[in-house]
């Protein structure tokens, strides 16, 4: 599989100031942090987020032009002839963007990762969990280890090893823009018919808690915020969506980032060419701007903490 580094854009004077998050990330090759008996091998966060684009020249644009992260390295499938260009957004997490949406009506969602220390150990461990549509183990396009499973609704979700000797790998502490209005993707969300069998494989099988959920109303629940067991980042359920367009699941079909302040990131992003709708509270007591990719896919920038009460439940 051919791989080749991508030109990088100018890196220009950094506007927004950056954003970590605590033990949110962990270092290539550290010791991993003791797991209890029979639990699975650590899942410290977000990975990537994969998603389809019917216009190549529009994304590299919105996602290095608007939101500043560097398309690092260009990837392409020897079966389709399909490139597919990685975005940094820190030393261990990527968009990935794929320029082979052929309708209209498909989905933008190519899949979500996850990075774990130990992919094998943990193949073995969903493997005994009886986990479907479980894939082998093996190098992913740009070197680490990796395999694929579906979960209980159908969803491809992809756990990654990173390694040193990887072409990400030989990238790490490089190519890290200061033009990035975010360094954190914190969560990603999924469309959810059915809570209980998602539990069975997020939370009882890998070890995922709930750390919020709530609604557009106080009596009922639209969304559930699932921490991942190791990390800080976290998969957001979003449920009741019936019968959804192909609008509405670019809405529900999200990734967001971290960033310190909306209000500055909303100024940025408008110098940048956008004119989104205003930032506003959301029901979790958080700062939020939805953006949309010009695919209609929905990247919401977040503050990290409420400045009110969230609704519904206590935020864990």
């Amino acid at each position: 599989m051919k791989l080749r580094i991508r030109l990088r854009y100018p890196a220009l004077a950094a506007l927004i100031g950056l954003l970590t998050f605590p033990g949110a990330l962990t270092s290539r090759g550290g010791a991993a942090a003791p797991i209890p008996k029979g639990s699975p091998p650590a899942i410290v966060g977000i990975a990537h987020v994969a998603l389809r684009t019917g216009n190549r020249a529009a994304a590299l644009h919105f996602y290095s032009r608007v939101l500043g992260f560097d398309p690092v390295l260009e990837v392409k499938d020897p079966t389709t002839g399909v490139s597919r260009t990685f975005f940094k957004v820190n030393d261990h997490q990527y968009i990935e963007v794929v320029p082979d949406l052929r309708s209209p009506d498909e989905d933008r969602l190519i899949n979500i990762g996850f990075e774990t220390t130990d992919a094998r150990a943990l193949r073995q461990f969903l493997s005994q969990k009886g986990a479907a549509d479980l894939g082998e183990v093996r190098r992913t396009r740009v070197g680490d280890l990796g395999f694929m499973v579906r979960d209980p609704e159908g969803h491809p979700i992809e756990f990654v090893q990173y390694l040193d000797d990887s072409q990400l790998g030989h990238d790490f502490g490089k190519d890290l823009s200061t033009r990035r209005i975010s360094t954190r993707i914190i969560h990603a969300g999924i469309t959810v018919r059915d809570r209980a069998a998602e539990d069975r494989f997020y939370k009882n099988d890998l070890g995922f808690s709930v750390m919020w959920y709530g609604g557009m109303t106080d009596s009922e629940t639209d969304w559930v915020d699932m921490r991942v067991p190791n990390g800080s980042d976290w998969l957001e359920y979003m449920l009741n969506v019936h019968h959804p367009t192909p609008r509405t699941l670019g809405v529900m079909h999200h990734l967001a980032l971290g960033v310190p302040s909306v209000e500055k990131a909303y100024e940025e992003v408008v110098r940048r060419g956008l004119n989104p709708q205003k930032p506003k509270i959301g029901r979790d007591g958080k700062w939020q701007l939805n953006l949309y990719d010009p695919d209609g896919t929905r990247v919401e920038l977040m503050e990290p903490k409420p400045i009110r009460t969230p609704c519904c439940s206590p935020m864990l």
